[in-house]
């Protein structure tokens, strides 16, 4: 099974890519006729620089005549909630080139109006850790995009280390951070961060052994897309891709 430490990219795990949740919002502000007026909706999603559409929606069934090649199979709605207002997006198989900017547009008997966003794609892993030679050494299989490591002793003080960062793909890194000297009694913190994921990875010394646990943290503050829908805000997404065994 898998776990959060193998969260990295070019998964075959079905992903839900809540795109909308913005945009359902919206509409439940915005529609007087309720699920009447998005009985004869059109829904488009398209993407920035793409030729074809994502997927389009129209007149109760999907209509993808001109969909690209590179979301057959892969792009739905969620059909039966679409009289409600939900046009979120169902993407499976997620890639790296994935990301970019969306635009959802909408077309019903009320009006019509759309949203852009900017999807992210983040690969990332939890470290692992061994003793050796009075050091101890974080080792983490694959983090995109560029991390940062940096070492904490319990009080919170900044430790030095000796950090090596392997490109291993277009933009994606093994790394290799040791800490040295260190206690035999005392719990040091490696944080790994790049601009959308942020691992704290907490491992105690004792004697020879060492015990770890990691917690991730994704940033929600990160540039968003300006929205040309009425009252409409914007929506950043992160996207988490999981690693099967």
């Amino acid at each position: 099974m898998a776990s959060l430490g193998q969260i990295i990219f070019y998964t075959m795990v079905t992903l839900i890519v809540v795109f909308s949740a913005l945009i359902i919002l919206i509409l439940a502000l915005t529609l007087s006729d309720g699920e009447q007026s998005f009985r004869q909706v059109s829904v488009t999603w398209t993407k920035a620089s793409l030729t074809g559409v994502v997927f389009r929606y129209e007149d109760g069934a999907e209509s993808n005549g001109d969909q690209n090649a590179q979301y057959r199979g892969r792009a739905e709605l969620f059909t039966d909630a679409v009289v409600r207002g939900n046009v979120s997006l169902l993407l499976r198989t997620v890639r790296r080139a994935d990301q970019g900017e969306y635009t959802c547009s909408v077309r019903y008997s009320e009006g019509s109006g759309e949203v852009n966003i900017r999807l992210r794609t983040a690969a990332f892993t939890a470290p692992t850790f061994t003793l050796s030679d009075g050091g101890l050494t974080a080792e983490a299989s694959r983090w995109s995009p560029r991390p940062n490591v940096t070492w904490l002793h319990p009080d919170g003080g900044v430790l030095p280390a000796n950090t090596e960062l392997q490109e291993i793909s277009a933009e994606t890194f093994r790394l290799v951070s040791t800490l040295r000297p260190i206690n035999d009694s005392d719990t040091y913190t490696c944080r790994i961060d790049n601009r959308l994921v942020t691992a704290h990875a907490d491992a105690t010394v004792t004697g020879f052994e060492v015990s770890a646990r990691t917690r991730f943290t994704f940033d929600p503050a990160a540039p968003m897309m300006a929205s040309r829908y009425v009252v409409a805000s914007c929506i950043f997404c992160i996207l988490v891709l999981y690693l099967l065994d």
